[in-house]
């Protein structure tokens, strides 16, 4: 118990430590970067995306295919298959680890969340199994 107090501790410690928020809005969009977090969210909807990875945003900054790349259709259909991939190894956690697949994602295809969103939780992906040796989609692990 007393391991399991001081971890809990440090934890604090360590995110209250961490670096200010920076906050930056326009009319149809809020982003907050905290350190290595990034949330992307449509004032006008009930949709948001919040990415929590050390590294990511490094990442996105400096190796992603910069936005622009891909259309916006071919976002929305890779995160597709995506999702579905990664929901089902969330509902499966005796096969797959449920510290990296701990929730799933409600990514609906009816729904445009537009190009910023679909960016980056593309990217994510990309970045997910390339960090973790993963591979949702079977085949090899993609490479932006």
């Amino acid at each position: 118990m007393k391991y399991l107090s001081l971890t809990f501790l440090l934890v604090i410690l360590f995110y209250s430590c961490g670096p200010k928020k920076q906050i930056t809005t326009s009319d149809d969009q809020v982003n907050i970067q905290k350190g290595d977090t990034i949330k992307i969210s449509n004032v006008e909807s009930d949709y948001e995306i919040i990415i929590i990875e050390p590294g990511f945003n490094n990442y996105l900054n400096s190796i992603a295919r910069p936005e622009g790349f891909y259309s916006q259709t071919f976002l929305e259909n890779k995160n597709i298959f995506y999702v579905q991939a990664w929901n089902n190894r969330v509902l499966q956690p005796q096969i797959f680890s449920p510290n990296l697949y701990e929730m799933q994602i409600n990514y609906q295809q009816n729904i445009d969340y537009g190009y910023e969103v679909n960016y980056k939780l593309y990217n994510y992906f990309i970045y997910f199994q390339n960090k973790y040796k993963q591979n949702l989609l079977g085949g090899r692990v993609p490479v932006n």
